[in-house]
Formats: structure tokens, sequence, C-alpha cells
């Protein structure tokens, strides 16, 4: 009985330990210098970024399980500057993630967001430091150094890949500064064989905030360039887009913040890779394709450019029906943060259906990482849909569609996303844009979407299914039990692509 009653009581001790350590306050005390090689590098006003992870496998600026974030306008970097979380102005993600870890080692790095030009993070201009670690205890303390800045993507040195980057003049006088377009362009196996030979051309819109770069990683898999550089490969010219934009991706359409891209992108990018490749827009060949924020654009391109372009294939796109804006209706409900049952309105889910991150979480997280302390400028998924389809603010910046703390939603505001809504777009445009889209849409999306863009796939085309004058011929495909992006694959869209343009005589 002796025994039973002391591991009785240890068993009581280790759960008052534990129930401890849940409740502890952790807080944290970060000091920020600039190296001597950094301070001409330096710009005020940009946003400190503190990662936190226990994977010691990655830099936690790639892998971060904690992120703190401040910005502090006047700090000139010429003196160290000090972070303390207790301070309101400074906020913390995932802390709750370090409750039962106290003693346990972490690895932390501090990176400078200044680049206002691209409202992401690990982007050329931005500094960073060196990788420390520290023992978790309640109270840490850790000086770090912004030593290094990151460089620019560059584009893979090959024969068959040109790269293409213009100043844009739409854009620079939006701006009132240089602003550029970046692209890069995969040739056919038969391209230098065959100079005088009309090739079909397929635009392929990034997933979120992708860029151009993604070129690098299909050269560097063997069973893709086996196959591109196979007899059999179709014979397309394959050009990878890049959405860059000072708030986030750019979706590639025009926006009252991220000024003409649409118009950039259709009237001065393509004319000069087409240009450069010789290819005849006589033809009637010029297509697009992209998955999940790539999706969007390549549906919306579409939409909002039918005789332009002559076909589309969408993966997963984003929301095309902004009443199923996930599981939210942004022109009816009261706030995205909770839904009409007063639950927690979830983000994200596993294929199961297990909500695995709220909209709450999800929104406070990218007012973390943004300079302005809200998801306005935050480079994030929901920083880039309010930039490109909201209107700007009497401060300059993207007008928020929805409070950042109580995620209370300004229908005033919500009412201009109506422009971008591509189900409420052709309703109210059938007679004239659906002649010209016909035959040209194709989209695929798996029933168990991670992000429940599923749903307005579902409803845009049960939109379409009940057109007449002409009746929609667009090819809607849903997978059961099938996550985001699940069937996206480089290799079928190019087949389809060359599938589609052959039936063009």
């Amino acid at each position: 009985m002796k025994i039973k009653s002391f591991f009785f009581l240890q068993l009581i001790l280790i759960c008052f330990i534990n129930s401890a350590i849940a409740q502890t306050d952790i807080s944290f005390k970060f000091s920020v210098l600039v190296s001597p090689q950094m301070k001409q590098q330096f710009v005020k006003g940009g946003r400190l970024l503190f990662h936190l992870t226990s994977v010691n496998d990655k830099e936690p600026r790639s892998s971060s399980q904690v992120t703190i974030g401040v910005t502090q306008t006047d700090w000139d970097g010429a003196n160290s500057f000090t972070i303390d979380t207790k301070n309101k102005n400074v906020l913390i993600n995932g802390v709750d993630k370090l409750k039962n870890h106290l003693a346990e080692k972490y690895y932390c790095q501090v990176v400078y967001k200044q680049n206002i030009t691209d409202g992401n993070e690990n982007v050329a201009g931005n500094l960073f430091s060196n990788v420390d670690s520290f023992i978790l205890t309640n109270k840490v303390k850790s000086t770090l150094s912004l030593q290094s800045i990151i460089p620019a993507n560059v584009i893979i040195e090959h024969r068959f890949v040109k790269s293409v980057e213009i100043t844009s003049k739409y854009l620079s006088d939006f701006f009132g500064s240089p602003r550029k377009l970046k692209a890069a362009v995969l040739l056919p196996s038969g391209y230098f064989d065959n100079p005088n030979k009309e090739y079909p051309i397929c635009y392929r819109a990034p997933g979120l905030n992708g860029r151009a770069t993604a070129v690098n990683g299909m050269m560097g898999r063997k069973d893709f360039t086996d196959w591109w550089f196979s007899k059999e490969a179709p014979q397309v010219i394959y050009v990878f887009l890049d959405s860059q934009g000072p708030y986030g991706d750019s979706y590639q359409v025009d926006s009252e913040n991220n000024g003409p891209c649409g118009k950039a992108l259709t009237e001065e990018l393509i004319p000069t890779i087409e240009n450069l490749v010789h290819y005849q827009p006589t033809s009637k060949k010029r297509y697009l394709a992209g998955a999940s924020t790539g999706g969007w654009i390549a549906v919306g391109l579409q939409v909002f450019y039918p005789d332009f372009f002559d076909g589309t294939w969408a993966y997963s796109p984003d929301p095309i029906d902004f009443e199923h804006y996930g599981l939210i209706d942004i022109y009816h409900d009261e706030t995205i943060f909770y839904n009409k049952f007063g639950y927690l309105q979830p983000g994200k889910r596993t294929t199961n259906g297990e909500p695995t991150y709220s909209m709450k979480d999800w929104i406070h997280s990218e007012n973390t990482i943004s300079r302005t302390g809200d998801y306005r400028v935050s480079g994030g998924q929901f920083g880039a849909y309010n930039a490109v389809f909201g209107p700007k603010g009497a401060d300059g910046l993207p007008s928020l569609m929805f409070d950042p703390i109580t995620g209370k939603i300004d229908h005033e505001v919500a009412k201009q996303w109506e422009k971008y809504d591509l189900k409420k777009l052709l309703e109210k445009n059938w007679s004239t844009l659906g002649p010209k889209l016909q035959g040209k849409i194709w989209i695929w999306t798996g029933d168990m979407d991670g992000l429940y863009s599923n749903v307005a796939t579902r409803y845009f085309k049960k939109y379409l299914d009940s057109t007449t004058n002409p009746k929609s011929d667009a090819k809607i495909s849903f997978t059961p039990m099938a996550g985001h992006t699940a069937e996206w694959n480089d290799k079928a869209v190019i087949t389809m692509v060359a599938e589609k343009a052959a039936q063009k005589k």
C-alpha cells in the first residue's frame, strides 16, 4: 500500500508540475544590432521578425514555430534595439506551442523586413541574422545581429530557358518609381531545330507569392527533363509568370492598390515574350494554367480577357465566388472569425475534415508579420486578397475588409470586392462573356480541399450549369477526398494544352 501511495503521490506531483509549466508566462527580450557591413543597407521603418523553432535542420526563418513581430519606425539601426514581449506593441504568434517545453533547446533568428516593393519576408533586400540557440526558460534573453542581406533570385542558365525582365511603364507611373516585371520561358525541345514552326504558348501562373524561378526546380527534376527533351514531349512554349507585389501576390490583375498589373501583363510583358519567341497571336493558341492562387489567376485572366486568352486550366483555384470565401459569405456574414452557429470559423482542414487552423489564428499570424501590425501589408494570403480585391484607404494603404482584431466585416468595403467575384461577373455579363468563354474553361478541385476552396467552385459550377444562350461547356470536375492541388501536374497540363492546340488548324 505504501508503494502504491508513493506512486500515486508522484503522479499527482508530475501532474502539478506539468500544469504549472502549462500556465507559465514565458517572456522574451531580444536585442538587435545592425552589423557594420549592413549599416548602409538598412532602411528605416521595417518589421523586425523573430523566429523560434525546435527544428535544427532548417533556418528558423523557413521553419518558424513561434514568431515575434514589432515595427519601430524611429529606429535608425545606429544603436541596438530591444524587443520585449511584455510591450503591448509587440505581437507574438504561436507562444502556446512552447507550453510544456521548458528546459528544451530552441533555435532563433531575426529577419528585418524592409523591402516595401515585395510584401514577403524571405525576399531580396531584407536583412537577417545568423542562427543562434538558447535553452527555453520563463524569461529568455538574447542578442542577435543583422549580418546578411537576402540576394535577388536568379533564373537558371540553360539553352532552353530564357529569362525576361522589363521595366513596366504602367506600374512605374502608378508607383512613381521604376517597377519591373519578370518571367522565365521554357522552350520546347524542337524549338531550335524548327525555328519557323508555330508553337502554342501557355502562361503558368504561380501559387501564392510564386516566382518565375519555379523553372529552376522544374529543370532540376530528372523525370521532367527526360520527358521534356524526349521525342514524345508536347511542343509547347511554357512561360513561368512572377507574382511579386508590394502587399503580397499581385494576382496579375488591375487593382487600386497594386496598380494596373493586368494591363502591364497583357500589353507589356506578354508582347515582349511573344516577340522574343516568335509566337504568332493570330494562331489563337495562347493559354493559361495554374494551381491554388495560380488557379484563380488562370480563371480570372480568362474571364477578364476573354478574347486575349484561348483557354485555361485551373486546379484548386482560390475562391472564385465570394459568397463562399472559404466558408465565409463576405456580403452577409458579420465576422470572419465565427460562423453563424457561433463556432470558431476554420480556415484549414485535413482531407478527413478535421479543422487544423482557425481564421482567427490565421489573421493573427498575418498581423504579427506585417509592419502595420495588421494583415494589410503582411504579404500573406489575406493581405494579398485584401490589397488585390479592395479599395485604397485614406492613408494610401489597402482598406481593411474586416477588422484585424475582431474579424468584423466592413460591408461597404466587401461590396467593392464584387468586381473580382468571378461568379458574379459571369452572372451579370453572361450574354457577352458566355459566347467568348465557350471551349475555354477547365477546372479541377479536390472535394476535401484543405482551404475549403472547393465550396466556391461547387457554386461556380452550379451557376455555369444553369446558363443558357449559350449553355456553358466549361469542364469542371471534383475528386472525392482529394486535397488542395492534389492532382496538379505540369506534364498533364502541358499535354492537355498541346492536345487543344492541335485541334486548331
